[in-house]
């Protein structure tokens, strides 16, 4: 009974351990990144910037506002498409075969709503409020780098009508604590399985805050990939309702 008691006794310090350890990883990136407070107080972003896609430079816009409200805007060729457009009821986008502003799905929709705000700033800021749950899962090396390994799940998402585990893994610097790459699972479409990875490199700063201004998303093992250079960040923007909301004209 004294052994069983020891182990246990044992094995809830290892797992107390492991959540401050954890924990010590995300305060230093906020400390390296502007401070806690500074990303609690950030209210919205307007990103400008260039989606390099086979070869070709693409306008782009996005904005990110606390209260979930988003926009992504790519200019081509004379088209204008809007992606993953939130107006704090709707979820839309353009149809790129019709051309015209869909609203997305019942289930996409719901989705999006049960982690509304989630990832704004950052999943990790106040992750425990969110309802979110953080587990570090080692230390690995990365192209010569240390780095550690954070698994992140977030709340639930709905595959089919199905409540479906909703994880993310980060990969932090070991020597600024800082991410430089998180993957994900496609749940659902015709690229179901495939893991996502999105690459986060050349950290600049802006009104106290640091932020990846290069990001290159790719499918896990393969070549290729998407890469958004951003060319500029306004803090706390002033940005009318309009922005977002599903045109009248849309279906």
């Amino acid at each position: 009974m004294k052994r069983s008691v020891l182990f246990l006794v044992t094995l809830l310090s290892f797992a107390v351990a492991q959540a401050q350890t954890v924990d010590e990883i995300l305060a230093k990136y906020f400390e390296n990144t502007g401070g806690q407070a500074k990303w609690e107080a950030l209210q919205g972003l307007k990103m400008t910037a260039k989606l390099n896609m086979q070869g070709m430079d693409l306008p782009m816009n996005m904005i990110q506002m606390k209260d979930g409200r988003q926009m992504s805007h790519i200019s081509f060729q004379g088209m204008q498409f809007h992606q993953e457009v939130f107006d704090g009821t709707t979820l839309w986008g353009t149809n790129q075969m019709t051309m015209k502003a869909e609203k997305s799905d019942a289930e996409t929709t719901e989705n999006f709503k049960a982690n509304l705000g989630g990832d704004f700033a950052s999943p990790f800021l106040n992750y425990k409020k969110k309802g979110f749950k953080v587990e570090l899962m080692g230390k690995e090396t990365m192209e010569g780098s240390e780095v550690f390994k954070v698994k992140l799940t977030k709340k639930p998402i709905k595959v089919d009508g199905k409540e479906t585990e909703n994880v993310e893994f980060y990969y932090f610097d070991a020597s600024d604590f800082v991410p430089i790459l998180s993957e994900s699972e496609l749940k659902s479409g015709p690229a179901k399985g495939t893991v996502l990875q999105n690459k986060m490199s050349d950290y600049q700063e802006v009104n106290g805050l640091m932020f990846p201004f290069s990001m290159t998303v790719s499918a896990k093992g393969q070549p290729g990939g998407q890469t958004i250079n951003i060319t500029a960040i306004e803090v706390n923007p002033k940005v009318e309702a309009s922005v977002f909301a599903f045109p009248a004209s849309g279906n």
